[in-house]
């Protein structure tokens, strides 16, 4: 397995100046590794989640994304989501994870429709807030893969996925399922007993 499981406890710093538990004592925690600051692929993907936080805050969940970026240049991208965002420039959380990088993130063909969608909410003005454009040359390079993590207050990983492509996560509803599973099938107190 190449992430630690049980994920360590550790307190992480947010672009924003706060600090966010990993993984949460009360809630799951849904670790999202998304590629740079500025990326068009990544940012129509978290406005997805930012429009469906509080659905996802409801059902238990707390959102942490991390990208290879500086908090200078993250902060130019990511400040009006309303997420926990963690820079990461130097990649050793990538690294723990198990999260790569590879030509496959922009050469895969499934990858193609969504760089267009993101590309083409970019041109035609999905750019609010006065965000500027998505780097020429970002930190880190373009070529960063996604992944996602769903890890219980005590660390489990609950489920895993590695991208093989720049437009591979798990969408909301997805996540929400994913999560919904988790608390169906996790006994009780009361089951736990002998």
């Amino acid at each position: 397995m190449p992430y630690p499981d049980p994920i360590p406890a550790r307190t992480l710093p947010t672009a924003s100046g706060d600090t966010v538990p990993v993984p949460h004592p009360e809630l799951l925690t849904h670790l999202q590794f998304r590629r740079f600051a500025g990326c068009p692929v990544c940012n129509l993907h978290l406005r997805s989640v930012a429009t469906r936080h509080a659905e996802i805050r409801a059902a238990g969940i707390q959102e942490v994304v991390v990208f290879h970026s500086t908090v200078a240049e993250l902060r130019k991208y990511t400040d009006d989501l309303g997420l926990d965002v963690i820079a990461d420039p130097e990649r050793a959380l990538y690294r723990e994870f198990g999260v790569e990088s590879g030509a496959r993130a922009l050469l895969d063909p499934r990858a193609w429709p969504g760089i267009a969608r993101a590309v083409g909410s970019e041109v035609s003005g999905g750019r609010d807030g006065g965000r500027p454009a998505p780097p020429a040359r970002p930190e880190g390079g373009r070529l960063g893969l996604p992944a996602d993590f769903l890890i219980a207050p005590g660390g489990t990983v609950v489920a895993a996925k590695y991208g093989v492509h720049a437009d591979d996560q798990w969408p909301v509803d997805e996540l929400l399922a994913l999560a919904e599973a988790h608390t169906t099938t996790e006994p009780t107190t009361q089951e736990a007993r002998p």
